[in-house]
């Protein structure tokens, strides 16, 4: 037996060193396969915040990136760069309290083997302050006026506290919380839902707190006042238009208009209209603007001591169509030793256009015509054109709509013919 352990101690360092050599070739054959190498990691790793105290709040700012560079071999980098999260920069706030920290980051990798080379930042500043809340009264200003003829009522807000939350450095600055409502020219209630705002004693805005609510509704009622009244512009028409038109539209403008009285009793018999003088439109035949005195009551007077409003008539012709029969066709453009036999000779067109137009039409104000210019011998099917004396007049048929045409030499004339 113990012959048997002399042999292997005297065997040993044989083979420790047979091993080694054997270890040392099979990590070469490996390395050699798939050599490890020096990479910046490719993606952006988002730097994670763990172990920090609930009461507590950061007020530091985190870089946006972490600079990696990993040694790995190829196979091991494959899979990193196909794995969905592979690299975590980790700092840990555990235990820290209020105030300015130097904190070490952690490289973590779940995939391996791999070596961290270097990463930049190896290390953050960061401060912690104290998580502070308070409520503050809304300061609501109103800005602007109702229209004239109109007043505010107070408003009805939501909410009247609003509660500030953040670092006690920044709650400490806030000296007020406002919200501002416009109702510049308002006329109707308003009801809007607008923000709020943390303002400092200066009344410069107080960033990095949270408002709960940041925003508020507000029920701002609008009525009209004592004696004042809206009421809508009716124009007073006499007359008709030209014969062959027709009256299209009337606009005015303003649609309506705020009156008022020392006597209030006057504005509240009104009908909930004012007229305007008369406008007359015997012979009227086009579009016309024109600017009429209101006719109030006698004590009653516009907002503004607006006394006239603008009136848009809009007038058109009656339209109407017209048949039109055995109109000639006129030949153009074809050479003396041309000949042009049409079939038909004569054709019928309907024409629309304005009534008073198309009353006066004569047929000799029609004209039909082919311009057989650059015609050769031959037979064609063309379509006649036709003109008009005006372009409010439209053609809407022609019949029929092609003419059978033969272009021959002209016979020679027969002498004393």
């Amino acid at each position: 037996m113990w012959a048997f352990f002399r042999k292997v101690k005297k065997g040993l360092p044989t083979f420790i060193t047979a091993l080694v050599l054997a270890i040392t070739v099979w990590i070469i054959a490996v390395t050699a396969s798939d050599p490890a190498e020096n990479r910046s990691y490719p993606r952006n790793v988002p730097i994670e915040i763990v172990g920090q105290d609930t009461n507590l709040v950061m007020t530091s700012d985190l870089p946006t990136n972490v600079s990696i560079v990993l040694n790995t071999p190829q196979s091991v980098w494959t899979a990193i760069l196909s794995a969905q999260s592979p690299v975590r920069a980790v700092v840990d706030l555990s235990g820290l309290g209020a105030g300015t920290h130097t904190i070490d980051m952690q490289i973590q990798v779940n995939i391996q083997p791999v070596k961290v080379v270097s990463y930049s930042p190896r290390a953050l500043s960061i401060k912690l302050e104290a998580l502070a809340s308070k409520a503050i009264p809304l300061d609501l200003v109103i800005r602007g006026e109702p229209a004239i003829g109109y007043q505010a009522e107070d408003p009805i807000l939501s909410t009247d506290q609003i509660v500030v939350t953040g670092p006690i450095s920044q709650v400490e600055r806030v000296a007020k919380i406002q919200a501002i409502l416009d109702i510049n020219q308002a006329f109707e209630d308003v009801s809007r839902i607008i923000n709020v705002v943390a303002l400092d004693q200066n009344d410069m805005v107080v960033d990095g707190v949270t408002l709960t609510p940041d925003r508020v509704e507000v029920e701002q009622g609008i009525n009209q006042r004592y004696g004042y009244r809206n009421v809508i512009v009716s124009v007073n028409l006499e007359g008709q238009v030209a014969d062959g038109y027709r009256l299209t539209n009337i606009a005015v403008f303003p649609l309506a208009v705020t009156v008022y009285s020392s006597n209030p009793d006057i504005v509240n018999e009104l009908p909930g209209y004012v007229q305007t003088m008369p406008l007359n439109l015997d012979d009227f035949n086009d579009d016309v603007d024109v600017s009429l005195l209101l006719d109030l009551p006698e004590g009653v007077l516009v907002v503004g001591d607006q006394r006239t409003v603008l009136v848009r008539v809009s007038i058109a012709a009656v339209q109407t169509s017209l048949p039109i029969a055995n109109i000639p066709i006129e030949i153009i453009g074809l050479p003396e030793n041309l000949k042009a036999n049409l079939f038909p000779e004569f054709i019928t067109i309907i024409i629309s256009g304005p009534l008073p137009i198309i009353d006066q039409l004569k047929p000799e104000d029609i004209r039909v015509y082919l311009d057989l210019t650059d015609y050769k011998v031959g037979t064609y099917q063309l379509q006649p054109v036709v003109e008009l004396p005006s372009e409010e007049i439209v053609v809407d048929s022609i019949q029929p709509e092609l003419i059978d045409l033969e272009v021959i030499i002209a016979p020679t004339p027969t002498p004393g013919g």
